[in-house]
């Protein structure tokens, strides 16, 4: 592993624990010190305020945190190995989850938090990179930054 490759993985590593954990004592570059991170904050909702709509025309919680699972699973899957597993993806069914019971939204976080795990781990333990894989690391943590302001926005909306 180049010098280079080892900085990006630490770095990615570190960014991605921030975003779906919350920052690690003393470092935050994504979220406020102190921030639970998705994962956590996902713990202290409720299915019933996951399918709150309101912001009318606007996704719900569970709408955000399915589709999240959607594209992690979809990048574990291809950092596996598998060919091309975008080529039949329908994006817009990540977004049909509108609606949850509280057994179905329990194990809808719980889907997450595995996908968002086995990515973490994906990342950290590979040894090189190239155009294409770094800008899939680094895209994950803009996009799961994206939606856990949105979440949070829906939260503020309901309150």
């Amino acid at each position: 592993m180049s010098e280079t490759d080892s900085i990006f993985q630490r770095v990615v590593s570190k960014l991605l624990t921030e975003i779906f954990y919350g920052p690690p004592s003393g470092e935050a570059y994504v979220v406020n010190p102190g921030d639970p991170g998705l994962l956590r904050q996902l713990g202290t909702i409720s299915a019933a305020t996951a399918s709150m709509q309101p912001i009318p025309g606007k996704p719900c919680i569970a709408s955000h945190v399915h589709h999240i699972y959607f594209g992690l699973s979809l990048l574990n899957r291809w950092f596996s190995g598998e060919e091309n597993p975008f080529a039949n993806a329908d994006f817009n069914e990540s977004w049909r989850r509108t609606t949850v019971a509280e057994d179905e939204w329990n194990a809808m976080c719980e889907s997450l938090r595995k996908e968002a795990e086995v990515w973490r781990r994906a990342v950290a333990a590979r040894s090189s990179w190239d155009d294409t894989s770094a800008a899939a690391a680094l895209s994950t943590i803009a996009h799961t930054a994206y939606h856990l302001g949105a979440i949070r926005q829906v939260l503020a909306a309901a309150s």
